[in-house]
Order: structure tokens, then C-alpha cells, then sequence
């Protein structure tokens, strides 16, 4: 059993809806969301206070829809919907494995989610239990990277964690690439200079302006989120340099 010492006492974890189709073409794999649930647990079983931030792409996206014509306010509150869909079935998974999970929403949903309220999504976490912010920020053209770049800065997270199928960033597609270069680490003004993809613009803007530290990593790789909790450098840290 691996009893070393973590480094964060609260983190964001982002992860995108695509993650949890595992190996379906849309919804949720619950072999993944399950695998997640679990891996999540472990951590916050260790004394780490966990939030969540949940896309919605693997069940709907708004601003695909919006490229065909639908009006894009619309959408992304179909979107924001989405959200909250994934974020009751975290909750599921993670109350079956024995975890205390509350779902948090930025827009009204009240039967089945709390408001999104800074102060007592704190005391959720000082609680220990495990918080899933849902609806994005509540706001149209605004994508869930943004928005968990927000909760991680309110919740005052120690570290923002981006869940991808890659394991870290790259200069250019490795699945196009064989010689594709994966970066170690990398400022926020880099990946904005070099377009690198790795959340939206305002996303990382915002955790460069107060200093929130990322890291992206494979989240296909059982245990590496324990193991970056503990120190361990996987995936690609972005900072302030």
C-alpha cells in the first residue's frame, strides 16, 4: 500500500464528459465513472478536499449545435443541463462506494441540487465531503474549463487538475504525430502564445492572474492522481514559471 505523504490539502479536478463514455459512442460508461469515483475517494480519504467540475459534451454540446443554427444562449443552457446529468451520476457512483458527495449547481435546480454557494461548498470540503460543481458558471459562452478554473480560484484549490485522455501537452497531436513533443511544464503566457489548446483562453487567464497552478494529466492511468497528490511530476505542470 502506498502510505506517502500528499502535498495539496484541496484540489479541482476537471473532468470532460467525453471522459466518462469510456467505451461508448455518447453517455457514461459506468465501468469509468465508477473507476473515477473510486480513485476520488482514495484521495479524499486521505485528508485532500476535492471538488469536481464535470463537461457535458459526451451527452450534449451547445455550441455544436449553435454552429447549426440553434441560438447559442439556448444551447449552452441545454449544455448547462448536461452538466448537472453527469454531475448526479458522479454523486451516484461515489455514494455507492460509501463517499458523502453534494452537487452543487449554478443555476436553479432545486429537486436535485443545491445552489452554488462559495461559503458552504467550503464548509462541504472542510466536512470532507466531496463537492461536484455542476452548470458551468451559470453563464452562456462560458465553457466548464472556465468554470472550474473559477471554483478552483473561490474555493482557494492549491492546484487545478485537468482530467485528458493524454498524458499531458503536447506541441502538436501525438495520435497525428509520432514525433510530437510533450512538455514537462510550460507558463500560462506559453500556452496562450502557442495556441496550445489546453483549456480556453479565459480559462487560463484567469488562473494566471491569480496564480492557480494546473496540471494536466491521462486520467486512463489508474493511480496517477494519487501519485500527483503525493509529489509526483505526471503530465504537464502549468505555472507562473
Amino acid at each position: 500500500m502506498n502510505t506517502r505523504p500528499v502535498q495539496y490539502r484541496r484540489v479541482l479536478l476537471k473532468l470532460s464528459g467525453e471522459a466518462l463514455m469510456g467505451r461508448f459512442d455518447y453517455g457514461i460508461d459506468p465501468e469509468v465513472i465508477a473507476r473515477i469515483a473510486s480513485e476520488v475517494i482514495e484521495v479524499s480519504k486521505v485528508g485532500v478536499q476535492i471538488g469536481l467540475v464535470i463537461g457535458g459534451g459526451n451527452i450534449f454540446r451547445g455550441a455544436g449545435l449553435a454552429a447549426g443554427g440553434m441560438d447559442r444562449v439556448t444551447g449552452d443552457h441545454m449544455g448547462m443541463l448536461a452538466t448537472i446529468m453527469n454531475a448526479l451520476a458522479m454523486q451516484d457512483a461515489l455514494e455507492k462506494q460509501g463517499a458523502y458527495a453534494r452537487v452543487m449547481s449554478a443555476v436553479k435546480i432545486n429537486a436535485v441540487a443545491e445552489d452554488y454557494i462559495r461559503r458552504r461548498a467550503v464548509r462541504h470540503l472542510e466536512k470532507g465531503r466531496i463537492a461536484i460543481f455542476a452548470a458551468g458558471t451559470g453563464n452562456p459562452f462560458f465553457t466548464t474549463d472556465s468554470a472550474a478554473a473559477l471554483r478552483a480560484v473561490e474555493i482557494n484549490a492549491d492546484l487545478m487538475l485537468k482530467a485528458t485522455k493524454v498524458d499531458g501537452v503536447y506541441d502538436s497531436d501525438p495520435k497525428k504525430n509520432p514525433n510530437a513533443l510533450r512538455y514537462e511544464h510550460l507558463t500560462y503566457d506559453d500556452v496562450i502564445a502557442r495556441n496550445l489548446q489546453v483549456m480556453d483562453t479565459a480559462a487560463i487567464a484567469l488562473c494566471r492572474d491569480y496564480g492557480m497552478p494546473m496540471r494536466i494529466y491521462d486520467m486512463t492511468r489508474e493511480g496517477d492522481l494519487m501519485r500527483i497528490l503525493q509529489g509526483d511530476k505526471i503530465g504537464t505542470l502549468v505555472d507562473r514559471g
